[in-house]
């Protein structure tokens, strides 16, 4: 266990600083200390943390010291510090959603992922960055501008969840909570060098907070260093709630994992360009998994990505233009891109929607099908790297002109399926941020995926990426 002297407590994972807590080796207090100066030292390079209460989790710090003390701890994760995405309401802290709109608005309440992380006992220390109202790739806004990847200079770390990622991957926090509608956890994660979990829908309360203009397509994630410590943060946050009955599947029994489980790996989806260190990266994971004897099928996408692409983008559209249509003088006041989003949403008819709907409902059946043959997809996080901080998405991926979902092609599927994905970083490039891959199971297994990554010759030795020197 390494010691306050030997390395910067900022530098720690979550279950390490909880070995010190409990060792006594050194405190939530000081671990609090560690993470606050960090920030101090190197936001002003990222501006990952937009709003910090300091006061705050100084307070319940010393209220999680005492509790070690005394030998109560109220989780296995109490005492460890966390940042919260601002599209989540933290009660006392801003959630601007990234919009001029909500740039006063400061909640006065706790949504239910928040409040079982306070109830553990997790330091909630500050709310990180956003695209507005989080339905794109990169992270900047007209409240707060841009944030960077602290592994790449000048580069974006990916978004909706990039403030987050940023963080994490600086050192201010072991840990972030935040949402994946699209990919939004698992890209950032892959551009950052970390893991990220989106969870199955279901399986973490959802209500209380911002409008849900995603639907059920975007549920509360995490962001942290290593699969344990996500694994840690799920037990807290994966409980039934009986003010949201989807959380009712969080408690229900799946049957246990093979001993050697069959994987189908997807290199590609379609014509849509890979950049090729990323799908070199992929196909090496894929050859590694297969000289450690696990059963790996290469496969074609089991979905037809331009329904999956018609159903996700109609309902991100037309939710975002159902909301502002309930705000007076939106027009003027929202960025350029989410106003021409909000225009298209307002042109699609109820039939579309319906029809959107409709396509979720067989895609979900389709996959239920699909995992009951493969205990798990593989594929690529991300089809690009990270690209200039202020751009809202690559032109050009491997040479190829693409849209602004052509960096994002591997990740819009679990949402609409609904299943459980994690983004495992691989490496990390010159200039261009990290290499991940996903790995999925059917709806549910959300604790398969990690256990996989724990048991698994191929990755429970791998080392962690180290954190950005900044």
């Amino acid at each position: 266990m390494p010691t306050p002297m030997s390395v910067p407590l900022w530098s720690l994972t979550a279950h390490e600083l909880v070995e010190g807590y409990r060792s006594g080796t050194f405190t939530p207090v000081q671990a609090t200390l560690a993470v606050l100066d960090r920030c101090a030292a190197v936001n002003s390079k990222l501006n990952a943390v937009i709003a910090l209460d300091r006061d705050g989790a100084l307070r319940d710090a010393h209220e999680s010291a005492e509790r070690w003390r005394n030998g109560g701890p109220l989780s296995d994760l109490d005492g460890v510090p966390i940042s919260v995405k601002d599209n989540l309401y933290l009660k006392g802290l801003p959630a601007t959603w990234g919009s001029r709109l909500l740039a006063d608005f400061v909640p006065s309440r706790d949504e239910p992922a928040i409040a079982l992380l306070r109830a553990a006992g997790l330091i909630l220390f500050g709310k990180t960055n956003v695209p507005e109202f989080t339905i794109q790739g990169y992270t900047s806004n007209l409240v707060f501008g841009t944030t960077f990847n602290p592994h790449a200079p000048g580069k974006t770390p990916g978004g909706s969840t990039g403030g987050g990622a940023a963080a994490v991957a600086a050192g201010i926090g072991p840990l972030a909570i935040g949402t994946d509608g699209g990919g939004s956890i698992r890209r950032p994660a892959a551009h950052c060098g970390l893991f990220g979990l989106k969870p199955s829908i279901g399986q973490i309360p959802r209500y209380d907070g911002f409008p849900q203009i995603l639907a059920d397509f975007e549920v509360v994630g995490v962001i942290g260093r290593c699969a344990k410590d996500l694994e840690l943060l799920r037990r807290i946050l994966a409980v039934p709630d009986p003010q949201d009955p989807r959380s009712i599947s969080a408690s229900v029994a799946v049957a246990s994992l093979r001993d050697n489980p069959r994987i189908a790996f997807m290199p590609t989806i379609d014509a849509n360009p890979v950049d090729p260190l990323i799908a070199e990266e992929a196909a090496r994971i894929a050859s590694e998994l297969v000289a450690a004897g696990v059963i790996v099928d290469t496969i074609d996408p089991p979905f037809d990505y331009d329904r999956v692409t018609e159903a996700w983008s109609t309902v991100m559209m037309t939710g975002l233009a159902w909301y502002l249509s309930g705000v007076p003088g939106w027009q003027d006041k929202v960025n350029p891109s989410a106003k021409a989003v909000a225009e298209q949403g307002a042109a699609r008819t109820t039939g579309q929607l319906l029809d959107a709907l409709a396509t979720a409902a067989d895609i979900r059946r389709a996959a239920g099908e699909f995992f009951a043959r493969y205990d798990f997809l593989l594929c690529p996080a991300t089809a690009a790297l990270a690209w200039p901080a202020a751009t809202i998405f690559p032109p050009q991926i491997d040479g190829k002109t693409v849209g602004p979902r052509g960096h994002a092609v591997f990740t819009a599927w679990m949402n609409v399926a609904g299943v459980p994905a994690i983004s495992v970083p691989l490496r990390m490039t010159a200039d261009g941020g990290g290499i991940g891959f996903q790995l999925v199971a059917g709806h549910g297994r959300d604790r398969h995926l990690l256990d996989f990554l724990e048991s698994s010759p191929v990755f429970r030795n791998r080392p962690q990426q180290a954190l950005a020197d900044l």
